[in-house]
């Protein structure tokens, strides 16, 4: 697969904050990319020196072939989708999507009959026929969305940059539009860049997934590698499916506050020491049952759990105070009850877990 975008040793800084301390990544072409992050870690500044709204200090960035460093954001071919929409009240929904046709700087659409068809065609690959005399103010949180991305379509870029489109729609609605929106994707064939702070969001949309920890690219590669190999304890936390324990690694096992733990198959390089197990790979069991081949098993005293429809996840204190997750996935079976402060073994298999060393 050709790469569509690249970045090298790019550095953004705003007074003496580094925002972007040396970004490497490459995109490859007609893809859905996932840019995954906490809050404040980049992600948007990222997506604006990508589109030529901030001048990076230094660093190269080379898109469909060509160094745009120089380029004004008009003169790159790159759309951009923003978070809050940014359309215009007064004009209606065809109106909308036209007005980049007929305002760009280069090579503006004149004609009224080009324009219309033009904007009527991406009105049916969004799917909002029937709505183009509606004013933006009448249609709802998903409808917006989808002009905002056909205004940017209508132009014909070669990437679309999409600043969290879906954190402003409610839970089922942002469901919805993550089919959507990979559905318009793949009729384009360009890439779409999804920048967003959820981790379920960037695994489910994401053909590949970047991950942004400390100013840098942290990790890259497709969903299931992120999910089931992350590249450190940081990339571990931000997808909110690990227990992480911070401890030292002595010969074959792995020392913590709260235990000791034998050292399974995987062992990833890394310079902070961590041990991490995932959330689902975790059996409860009563107090007192051992540890059988090849498994390690600890006790906790029950808290509480919360239902999430699909599964139960339970949340059991350990003995140096650390608050320790499971999650149980309600097609293996019916949901357990346990006793509250119940002391109850928690074990897994020694291979499951990940040791970062």
């Amino acid at each position: 697969m050709s790469t569509v975008l690249q970045l090298s040793n790019v550095v953004k800084s705003y007074g003496d904050a580094v925002a972007l301390d040396g970004i490497d990544l490459f995109l490859p072409d007609d893809s859905y990319v996932s840019l995954l992050g906490p809050s404040g870690a980049g992600k948007t500044t990222l997506l604006r020196v990508i589109a030529g709204f901030e001048t990076p200090e230094r660093g190269a960035i080379r898109f469909a072939g060509r160094d745009i460093g120089g380029v004004a954001p008009y003169e790159r071919e790159i759309g951009f989708v923003f978070q809050n929409f940014a359309l215009f009240p007064h004009l209606t929904v065809e109106k909308n999507i036209a007005f980049g046709l007929e305002n760009r700087k280069n090579n503006p659409v004149t004609d009224p009959q080009i324009v219309r068809r033009k904007a009527r065609d991406m009105i049916a690959l969004v799917g909002l026929t029937g709505l183009e005399e509606r004013a933006v103010t009448q249609i709802s949180g998903g409808q917006k969305q989808r002009v905002a991305l056909a205004r940017t379509l209508v132009t014909d870029p070669k990437m679309v940059l999409l600043d969290e489109p879906l954190g402003a729609l409610d839970a089922n609605l942002r469901m919805r539009m993550r089919s959507e929106l990979r559905s318009i994707r793949e009729r384009c064939g360009v890439t779409f860049l999804h920048v967003t702070g959820s981790e379920t969001e960037a695994l489910a949309m994401g053909d590949t997934v970047l991950v942004l920890d400390g100013r840098k690219i942290a990790q890259q590669g497709d969903s299931d590698t992120v999910y089931n190999h992350p590249v450190s304890p940081a990339v571990a936390r931000f997808l909110n499916c690990y227990n992480i324990f911070s401890g030292v690694i002595e010969g074959l096992v792995f020392k913590t506050a709260a235990g000791v733990f034998p050292v399974g198959a995987t062992v990833q390089p890394c310079a902070q020491k961590a041990y991490a197990i995932r959330y689902d790979r975790i059996a409860i069991r009563p107090a007192g049952t051992p540890a059988g081949e090849g498994e390690i098993a600890f006790e906790g005293a029950f808290l509480a759990s919360e239902y999430t429809g699909s599964a139960i996840t339970s949340f059991f204190t350990l003995d140096d105070g650390k608050v320790f997750e499971v999650e149980t996935h309600l097609s293996h079976a019916a949901p357990e009850s346990y006793e509250p402060h119940g002391r109850y073994s928690l074990i897994w298999k020694k291979d499951d877990a990940i040791v970062y060393a």
